[in-house]
């Protein structure tokens, strides 16, 4: 008996890959936002620090 399929293989008829369709994705959403509170949060303290500097020296 003899086995092999004919045709192409089932799940793949074509050379290209179809994406799926892109929706907003929470995880990677948040994860820029969390970069971005930590960048806004190491500013603050930067900017506070310069100024107390400021103050005492001035």
């Amino acid at each position: 008996m003899d086995f092999k399929r004919k045709g192409p293989p089932p799940g793949r008829r074509g050379a290209t890959r179809r994406r799926g369709r892109r929706r907003l994705d929470w995880q990677h959403f948040d994860r820029w936002l969390d970069r971005l509170v930590a960048l806004a949060v190491v500013t603050a303290l930067v900017m506070g620090g310069v100024a107390l500097v400021a103050s005492l020296v001035l």
